[in-house]
């Protein structure tokens, strides 16, 4: 057991309001949306996107990752939902996928694009700021709540959960303090976002589209990695992997072509916007 760790005590639960429990984790999932919709629909502004479409697809996006981030979560544990069908909808009680919510919320809103007509590509590029930014607010939630659990460690960063409630409870009692997984993944979260202001405006925007492309592989690659050690994701058949980061090698690789499509489309010969011009 680590000699040094950082006990987190705080009571998972916020409130109960008749039969809706609300939890930090439904919380700062909450904030991470409006913050991420915010953060993109500004870049909207400075860019000249149509701040009406983009606005559309927000609308769409966000139900749609929703929908995704339980179906894949459900998925995963269906030997417990299985069995109880009707815990299916309880989603304010924590229980989504990350990889479901970027994957159904871009795909729901990729469609939607694509068949009114929109710049899909440019769409995509300004959508990954407010998609990673809101993945690592939202893993604050994880942080406080013991949302997942990890391997055992003795850096002193370690973490032990003490609160009954706390999904990590009977973990930190049994193995003592373990890596704090999810906030390894926040920091790289916050760290995607921060290469992405350089490689839009500084790299990319000539290239409408592989902004979002180095959005998804960069964090793809830091997920595959994260996910070794954690404990709670289910095998799968292939390897060893664990279910994310066969999802993050499946979605390395179906980039590829996304890649090599935007990469061959004409040259955007408007110039980045003055806030981002080279001095």
């Amino acid at each position: 057991m680590a000699v040094l760790a950082i006990e987190i005590g705080w009571d998972p639960n916020l409130a109960r309001i008749g039969g809706l429990l609300l939890t930090w984790h439904g919380l700062f999932t909450a904030v991470g949306i409006l913050a991420g919709v915010q953060l993109s629909l500004q870049l909207v502004k400075i860019t000249g996107y149509d701040y009406d479409d983009a606005y559309e697809l927000a609308l769409v996006g966000i139900p749609s990752g929703i929908i995704g981030a339980r179906l894949l979560f459900v998925a995963e544990a269906w030997d417990y939902y299985g069995a109880n069908p009707g815990e299916i909808i309880r989603i304010t009680e924590g229980g989504i996928s990350i990889w479901g919510a970027i994957l159904g919320g871009v795909g729901g809103a990729l469609v939607w694009g694509l068949w009114r007509g929109y710049p899909a590509a440019r769409g995509l590029d300004l959508a990954a700021f407010g998609i990673i930014l809101g993945q690592g607010i939202g893993r604050l939630g994880d942080l406080v709540n013991g949302e997942h659990l990890a391997k055992a460690t003795d850096l002193p960063w370690g973490v032990i959960y003490t609160h009954s409630d706390s999904p990590a409870f009977v973990h930190s009692l049994t193995v003592g303090a373990h890596h704090p997984a999810t906030t390894y993944e926040m920091i790289g979260d916050f760290v995607i976002l921060a290469l992405l202001f350089v490689v839009l405006f500084r790299v990319l925007w000539h290239k409408p589209g592989l902004t979002f492309c180095f959005y998804i592989v960069s964090y793809a690659v830091m997920r595959f990695f994260v996910t070794e050690l954690r404990i709670d994701s289910s095998d799968t058949f292939l390897f060893d992997l664990k279910v994310p980061q066969l999802v993050a090698l499946c979605v390395v690789l179906g980039a590829l072509p996304v890649i090599w499509y935007f990469a061959r489309q004409p040259r955007f010969e408007e110039p980045p916007p003055p806030l981002f011009q080279r001095g």
